[in-house]
């Protein structure tokens, strides 16, 4: 006598219908960009609030502590709108890009991005979450550095308003490069002294008018992207401000942002999966 297995037997309640389809398990929907970018920025913003804070009163002091210096050599004019935008910029350039190099550089050494893999969120949710929210830490120090820069150089606050455009391309521009050097950084110390050279280079490229600066010098402020963030704000400190010129340097600085910022990204995939 053979043993048949239940299963296969005709008039059995377990009987197996060939032509039924297999059973699909239903997968949740995948997370979109601004969702996913909206809740990173939150957590970012969060966490970050109570240590960052300290920090951007040390950028603030900073660049109001050069407006001071430089005072007693500028007394007006082009130079004095350069040292003004500059020192406000340098506030941007202190947060988002030095600190941010800092913060990707322990991250990817600490195995933190390994948690950020495991999450349901695009790559680029995560570097622009963390950007935005280190560039929003930006906003009052730069805003006050520009306002006692016009009253210590006698310049008409008439035009700060356009720091709404300024502070956020210019902030993009330099969180891109700071998350890209803190990612591509092999070590956490090297990311810190990238982030370190190039807060000093917004500070002397920035800072320091570009008349008094050699050929060659001139040609590597070009290349810093805060420089055009600089030269959009100094502009409107004329009595009439070419705005064609104003939008253009804006314009760049976008264009820089949008590029600094994708290479960030790809910097984290590349960093994630090793």
């Amino acid at each position: 006598m053979s043993v048949v297995p239940a299963e296969v037997l005709p008039g059995s309640a377990l009987a197996v219908d060939e032509t039924a389809a297999p059973a699909v398990a239903e997968l949740g929907p995948r997370a979109r960009l601004w969702p996913s970018l909206c809740a990173v920025y939150r957590a970012q913003l969060s966490r970050a609030r109570v240590a960052r804070i300290p920090l951007l009163f040390v950028a603030t002091f900073q660049s109001i502590g050069i407006m001071i210096l430089m005072r007693g050599v500028v007394d007006g004019g082009a130079e004095a709108q350069a040292v003004v935008a500059g020192s406000s910029v340098l506030v941007v350039a202190f947060v988002a890009l030095n600190l941010l190099a800092q913060y990707f550089g322990q991250l990817r050494a600490s195995g933190g991005l390994d948690h950020y893999a495991t999450l349901p969120v695009p790559p680029a949710a995560v570097v622009l979450g963390a950007a935005g929210a280190y560039a929003s830490f930006t906003v009052p120090g730069t805003v006050v550095t520009a306002a006692f820069g016009c009253a210590l150089f006698g310049l008409p606050v008439a035009h700060l308003w356009v720091l709404v455009a300024v502070i956020p391309l210019a902030g993009a521009a330099l969180a891109g490069l700071g998350a890209a050097l803190g990612l591509l950084a092999p070590r956490p110390e090297l990311a810190t002294l990238l982030g370190q050279l190039g807060m000093s280079a917004a500070l002397l490229l920035g800072v320091l008018p570009a008349d008094r600066m050699p050929e060659a010098v001139r040609f590597t402020r070009d290349l810093l992207p805060s420089t055009y963030g600089v030269e959009a704000f100094a502009r409107t400190f004329g009595e009439r401000p070419d705005w064609a010129f104003v939008l253009g340097d804006l314009a760049v600085c976008a264009l820089v942002g949008v590029v600094s910022l994708a290479v960030a990204t790809w910097a984290y995939r590349r960093a994630a999966v090793r």
